[in-house]
């Protein structure tokens, strides 16, 4: 089952009965996603990290949306708990942290379905290293749902990276060549693939804290460093 198929098998009682959980001025209606908008973006909360990192790039990559493609974007950011069913309804997840990542047996078993039924989640560390508490705990979440192989290096000539935009693998960020004095470069990124397609994206690269601005100053960049994004989007979009 893939996410349209997924999420059409809520049908109007069940998709509304999910999103009712949202919070605030971040509830949503089943008309936001069958008629407003193809896109919105889902910050996922967990209960061991520190989720709450990157403020400002979830308006950066919207921004981006608009400006490079014709999707219908909601501009608002949506947090989400990972253990609320309203998760499994979203397009696109967004999670990342420098801490721990030690999933409930909620958080579990909704990571899992949704990743299985055709959800897609972008997984950033915020650390930008290999062996950080972070990359250790995550993998390791991983490796117990999924399998210890699961989650691989991808090609950088998989379709990801032309899905928009034409890269020859992973971006590098400034984090990574001048950050913290460990010019600790990765070339690669991760995957955990369902069904022949990226379910879960994992970087190690700080995507997040390098799109971390206000999109107003892109303008002044030579190339926009936020176009990678936009290829994440749209492949989890379309594939």
């Amino acid at each position: 089952m893939d996410r349209r198929t997924f999420i059409k098998s809520l049908g109007t009682t069940g998709l509304l009965a999910a999103l009712g959980g949202l919070p605030g001025n971040t509830r949503a209606r089943a008309t936001d996603v069958a008629n407003d908008f193809d896109f919105y973006f889902t910050r996922l909360s967990y209960e061991s990290g520190d989720w709450e990192v990157d403020e400002r790039t979830p308006a950066n990559i919207l921004n981006s949306l608009i400006e490079y493609t014709t999707i219908r974007v909601d501009l608002r950011e949506r947090i989400v708990a990972l253990e609320d069913p309203a998760m499994l309804t979203a397009p696109f997840c967004y999670m990342a942290g420098h801490r721990l990542v030690q999933f409930n047996p909620a958080e579990r078993q909704n990571f899992e379905t949704y990743v299985r039924n055709g959800g897609f989640v972008f997984v950033d560390d915020c650390n930008h290293d290999i062996d950080g508490l972070f990359a250790r705990s995550f993998e390791q979440q991983m490796a117990e749902i999924f399998g210890e192989e699961a989650l691989k290096k991808i090609p950088n000539d998989h379709p990801i990276y032309s899905s928009f935009f034409k890269f020859d693998g992973p971006p590098n960020t400034g984090l990574e060549l001048n950050g913290w004095g460990d010019d600790l470069v990765h070339d690669y990124l991760k995957a955990i693939e369902i069904n022949g397609r990226i379910a879960v994206l994992y970087s190690n690269k700080d995507y997040g804290c390098e799109w971390d601005y206000d999109f107003r100053n892109k303008r002044w960049l030579t190339v926009d460093n936020t176009r990678f994004a936009v290829n994440i989007v749209v492949y989890a979009m379309t594939a």
